[in-house]
């Protein structure tokens, strides 16, 4: 009997210490996770930050701090060297962190060293990567843009405008831009009564309801969104204007095939989804059913370089999508004689835009989280004020251009706008 309750004792010591070992262990791990992940962060240090993690404080850079991050979960340094924007942004969806004080403050100071980022194209390849087959792109765009027409309205604007407005005055309105928009754009169209035009990657359709309306012309607009196509066909007929407007599900690459031509073509916000091998395919998709010496009004997200894009981005918001550079689409245009007549950067507009549509977001965030779940909510505006950040640091631009399909010497000499 005593020598199985010496036994037992012995027993229940090495279970003890075996406890002790392996928190001791564990605590020591945890630690070196800590430590690898501080360091790893300790390059962002431009702007000074700190780093609350388990009660410990961790300052990053100089000075007093200007946002504070608090990590319940510490991220894998190996996940962040194989994408840091990934890492960071499903641990902020997931709530492993947590910003204290304004989002888009912290990541205007934080994004703004994006070049620091890792990413291994090698492991992310068929992310970053994607096939540009018009199945495959006709899925991607149907991922973010059939989300819910109920969804968009309540953060966009009456216009249902999901593209960069135009703040002509300090106090406009996001309505009052996204009209301003679409009238900019219709006057760099050069439009006159009677003629024909084709919006490429229509949306919901305002800016073709404006321009049948201001001056009585035809429209068609083509798109690949069921839900796009659905509530322009009701504002065609809400507005009456069946006999001026129609509206298509079709992939630009089968316009030649229509055979048809066009007085003026716009396109907003599309060329982000056509990838950069398909540049050329797109504009001469555009020229063949261009009038000669007709007018092409391209508006559209811009880098200074080309780059393949970012990869948190790509997997959660805009699967497939590529910033192009304004150079390699000017160069692109110029070898269809496409001649470049003007260029204009709207950079801090899409700023203030994605600014408003955050405010209106928020909002209505419980409505999200009822549609969705918190994690979506945590995601989707993460994706506003990381592009609001990224636009006010010119990691990205939105440009302008106005092309003519040849030479046109019949404009005015001077801008009509």
């Amino acid at each position: 009997m005593r020598r199985e309750n010496d036994v037992r004792t012995k027993t229940r010591h090495c279970l003890f210490y075996l406890i002790i070992y392996r928190e001791t262990i564990g605590g020591i791990k945890m630690g070196l996770i800590e430590n690898e992940f501080v360091k790893f962060m300790e390059k962002f240090d431009e702007h000074p930050f700190e780093m609350i993690i388990d009660g410990n404080k961790h300052m990053i850079g100089e000075g007093e701090p200007t946002f504070s991050i608090k990590v319940n979960k510490v991220p894998s340094v190996v996940d962040m060297l194989t994408s840091t924007s990934i890492t960071l942004g499903e641990a902020y969806m997931n709530g492993d962190i947590e910003i204290e004080g304004d989002l888009y403050k912290a990541l205007n100071m934080f994004l703004g060293q994006m070049s620091k980022f890792s990413t291994d194209q090698n492991k992310l390849k068929k992310l970053i990567f994607t096939s540009l087959s018009k199945k495959n792109q006709q899925k991607e765009v149907s991922s973010h843009y059939d989300i819910g027409n109920d969804f968009y309205s309540l953060w966009l604007d009456e216009t249902m405008s999901y593209s960069c407005g135009y703040f002509k005055n300090e106090d406009d309105t996001l309505y009052q831009a996204q009209v301003n928009k679409v009238h900019h754009l219709l006057d760099k169209m050069h439009l006159k009564e009677g003629m024909t035009i084709l919006d490429i990657g229509c949306g919901w359709g305002f800016l073709l309801i404006e321009a049948a309306k201001k001056y009585k012309v035809k429209g068609l607009g083509i798109t690949l969104s069921h839900e796009q196509k659905a509530k322009f066909e009701e504002r065609i007929k809400a507005e009456g204007l069946e006999d001026y407007l129609e509206v298509e599900l079709m992939d630009y690459r089968d316009l030649p095939k229509t055979k048809r031509t066009f007085d003026s073509i716009v396109s907003v916000g599309m060329l982000e989804h056509v990838g950069r091998g398909n540049y050329a395919e797109y504009l001469q998709c555009a020229k063949s059913v261009l009038v000669p010496g007709g007018i092409f009004v391209l508006h559209f997200i811009s880098s200074l370089k080309e780059y393949p894009g970012d990869a948190w981005i790509k997997k959660y918001i805009f699967p497939g999508g590529v910033i192009p550079s304004l150079r390699e689409i000017i160069s692109d245009a110029s070898d269809l004689r496409l001649y470049t007549i003007d260029v204009e950067s709207l950079r801090r507009h899409y700023n203030k835009t994605l600014l408003c549509w955050n405010k209106n977001f928020q909002a209505h965030r419980d409505e999200v989280v009822k549609m969705f779940d918190e994690r979506f909510a945590r995601m989707w505006e993460l994706y506003l004020c990381s592009c609001a950040a990224t636009f006010w640091n010119g990691v990205i631009d939105l440009h302008q251009i106005i092309f003519t399909n040849d030479v046109n010497n019949d404009l005015p000499m001077t801008r009509w706008y």
